[in-house]
Order: C-alpha cells, then structure tokens, then sequence
C-alpha cells in the first residue's frame, strides 16, 4: 500500500496517507463489506486506496499532519528502501502493488514453512534447501555432504520441501479467494505479475 502512495506522492505525504487509511478501514471496518463473489480482495483493498486518496486530495489535507488522530505505526523504512530497489522506470502503481502483493504473499509462506521446520528441529535442513524452492533441480551434492546425507536423500528432501511449499501455498491464497476454484488463477495470477 505504502508503495502504492508513494508513487503518486511525496514520502511524508506518503506515510501520512498510508496510515491514515489503515486507521480509517479499521475504524469504519471497511473490510467487512468485502464481498469474495465480486472479485480478489488484492482488488478490493487497491480500489479502497484509490477511493480514499481521492476522497482526502478532494479535502486537500485540510488536517494537519498527525492530526488529533492517533497514527498506526507502520515500517515505512522497509517499504521505502523495496520500493527503492524494486522500483522500475515506467512501472506503474497498480503493477508495483500487485508484485508487492505477490511477494509478501510468497514471504508469508515461506516464513510459516520455515517455522514448520523450526519447530520439527529441521531449522539448518530448511536453511540449505529453501534456496531449491525456487531453483532448477541439480547441485544436491554441497547440500547433501553439508549434511550427510546421500545426493538422492537430498533430492527426496528438496521434493518434499517443494510439495510442502505448494500445499502451503494453495492454503494461504484459499484464504483470498472466493472459492476453492479461483486458487488456480490466482496462481497463474502470480506468475503473471512476475513475468511482466
């Protein structure tokens, strides 16, 4: 969201605007009117932004900033220095959202996979595999003599990582769609706005 903002405006104005329309979709409980039959809650919240910043540009900042509002304390250093290193020349908003959405969504899982294998006391399997997750198969052998193992016992364990993943994957995002039938294109969603 924050970086959304901060595309269309200056970084102050940006961090101003982000918390005050996170305050003001808790306090109205905006959230609730979201209905999963009329689209992706990804859309839902992007077009809440865009209605909200219209709504306060229309009031042109008639408040001064922290008002007598109480402000959420977001991490607008974090979202600053991505949008500084994600940032592409020509990259609209909307497509900066969605890749940021598609990354926090593929953070979000693979941090709960990590603390899976946290918790089953797998931390430094997790640590030498995750990077497979993502990559080619091949080039088990480090991994495999780091822990012991056999080059296919490394392999069966990247396989197994990779399901998990997926699974996990597939469960978060049923969490935002409407119906177990929409996970799909929200996948191909996903490699879609990596792609572009």
């Amino acid at each position: 969201m924050f970086a959304y903002v901060r595309r269309r405006t200056n970084d102050h104005e940006a961090r101003d605007l982000t918390q005050a329309f996170f305050a003001n979709l808790l306090e109205k409980n905006t959230v609730s009117v979201a209905d999963q039959t009329r689209g992706r809650f990804r859309a839902f919240l992007l077009t809440s932004l865009k209605n909200f910043l219209a709504n306060q540009w229309e009031k042109q900042r008639a408040t001064k900033r922290g008002g007598a509002a109480s402000l959420l304390s977001l991490d607008f250093d974090d979202g600053d220095s991505r949008l500084r290193i994600e940032a592409i020349d020509g990259e609209t908003p909307e497509h900066l959202y969605q890749r940021q959405w598609a990354m926090a969504l593929l953070d979000r899982v693979l941090a709960q996979l990590h603390q899976e294998y946290v918790a089953a006391g797998k931390e430094q399997q997790f640590d030498l595999l995750k990077s497979f997750i993502v990559t080619g198969s091949g080039g088990y052998q480090s991994v495999a003599a780091t822990l012991g193992w056999t080059d296919n016992a490394a392999r069966v364990a990247v396989h197994r990582l990779r399901t998990r993943y997926r699974e996990m994957l597939r469960s978060e995002i049923a969490h935002t769609v409407g119906s177990p039938d929409d996970v799909d294109d929200e996948i191909r969603w996903l490699f879609t706005v990596f792609a572009s």
